[in-house]
């Protein structure tokens, strides 16, 4: 019939059945090797003493185990038995803590594998050319390159005329709000205000974050401590602002500010000498009742107060710093420019108890402190300061556990990020494998062997390897 087709059914052979069972056989040799030995996607560390971050006693003889970019257990070797597809090592006898998070830096491309070699994981940016360290930003957090986490503030706002040319400079409460607008939708993480911003702009910049929901930070000098903490800002950098709050005379920092960046710090560096230790300790009381977490840098203050001395030159860490960014430090051009002298230095040395001495007040009330430390600027070796912050802290008066507290979960805390600073289940794979018990020691976070930074475990010599 027309539009019908026929078709010829012939009986199955023995060769059908053995074609077959030779395809059916085949589809289940690649099945099984589907299901066979695959490369470990996970790190069991096998036998340390865990320092997890939270505050509590160490642990010994734990484990912990990541998988992909996070912590899938933390438990006693006791009783562990190996999951599937996990790499063991053997830590016995280690020192296991959070990676370190440098509260206050300033990254560059050339500092990048140094914050990791010293165990730094993460790092608060403070302030670049914007376009540059939003897009370093990004190629770090998308993992494109081997990085610490960043986080940024992209360019900082400052007062009119800006103290650097790739600021934001604002001349009124206007021109602050649009700077804000900007960072906002550049996609910055928080953002940074500098010391010639007063209280009428900064009070516009703090109400323009909240519109965004950031935080906002300040390096103070036309705004002092109790005056911006009362407004909001959330954190102070480098205890700026302190000695203008605690002086019976600011106006004379102010007009110091005003002359320019380096009079400014150089009247605020050696005021502290001269402060009334109550009066220190009331603001030290407002800080704390208005939740401002404070990133004191005191290796910045005592480096600083050091630059005068040849033996700062000879420091080992300076062996992890390219020559041309040495050159690029100049420092002699900048104690030039400054205008510094034998005075100043022993002025700003004078000033170093008194600061320790405002930050066990601050303690005291029950304040947060984040280890900041300045890096990458002038003699501040990325990663290496992280460790002196920490001693300089110990010096100050905190213990050893608060000190890394301060340089892991407090300074997680001031970023408002969650998944670092602790080691927990499901939280991010970001931890430093010591030899030695920083808690007995703290220089002993200095005896790194491993870092592993989203799951992805280094030889803490492979790193240095790389430079």
């Amino acid at each position: 019939m027309a539009g019908r087709s026929s078709t010829t059914i012939r009986p199955v052979t023995r060769a059908d059945r053995r074609t077959g069972t030779a395809l059916a056989l085949t589809l289940a040799a690649l099945a099984l090797a589907a299901c066979g030995p695959r490369e470990p996607d996970g790190v069991a560390l096998v036998g340390a003493t865990l320092i997890d971050g939270r505050g509590g006693p160490a642990r010994p003889d734990m484990v912990v185990v990541t998988r992909g970019n996070r912590i899938e257990s933390v438990g006693p070797l006791d009783g562990f038995d190996l999951p599937g597809h996990t790499l063991k090592v053997d830590v016995t006898g280690k020192f296991i803590i959070p990676g370190l998070i440098d509260a206050h830096a300033h990254v560059a491309q050339w500092a990048i594998p140094r914050y990791l070699a010293f165990g730094v994981t993460s790092v608060r940016d403070m302030h670049g050319p914007m376009d540059t360290i939003l897009a370093l930003r990004e190629r770090a957090n998308l993992n494109a390159v081997l990085s610490p986490r960043v986080y940024s503030a992209g360019a900082m706002i400052d007062g009119a005329p800006a103290t650097y040319s790739d600021a934001l400079e604002a001349h009124d409460q206007t021109d602050a709000r649009r700077a804000v607008d900007r960072l906002a939708v550049a996609g910055v993480d928080y953002i940074k205000v500098y010391s010639r911003v007063g209280p009428p702009m900064l009070r516009a910049i703090l109400d323009e974050a909240n519109t965004f929901g950031l935080r906002v930070t300040a390096h103070l000098g036309l705004t002092d401590a109790v005056t911006a903490a009362t407004m909001g800002v959330r954190s102070i950098e480098h205890m700026s602002g302190v000695p203008e709050a605690a002086s019976t005379s600011p106006d004379r920092f102010y007009a110091a500010h005003r002359r320019g960046f380096f009079p400014g710090w150089t009247y605020f560096e050696s005021s502290w000498a001269m402060l009334d230790s109550a009066a220190l300790a009331r603001v030290a009381k407002v800080l704390v009742e208005k939740n401002v977490i404070l990133i004191p840098t005191l290796v910045l203050h005592e480096t600083l107060s050091r630059l005068d001395d040849p033996a700062l030159l000879h420091d080992p860490a300076l062996k992890a710093v390219p020559d041309s960014e040495i050159a690029r430090w100049n420092v002699p051009g900048m104690i030039a420019r400054a205008g510094w002298t034998a005075a100043d230095f022993s002025a700003f040395r004078a000033a170093r108890p008194i600061q320790n001495l405002f930050l066990r007040e601050f303690l005291a009330a029950g304040g947060v402190i984040a280890a900041g430390t300045d890096a990458s600027n002038q003699m501040l070796v990325p990663g290496a300061s992280e460790h002196t912050e920490m001693e300089l802290l110990v010096a100050a008066g905190l213990s050893p556990a608060d000190a890394i507290l301060a340089a892991t979960h407090d300074a997680a805390t001031l970023l408002g990020a969650d998944s670092i600073g602790v080691l927990t289940p499901g939280k991010a794979a970001d931890l430093v494998v010591l030899s030695r018990n920083p808690l007995e020691n703290i220089h002993n976070t200095r005896t790194i062997e491993r870092v592993m930074v989203r799951g992805q475990l280094l030889a803490a010599d492979s790193i240095r390897a790389s430079w």
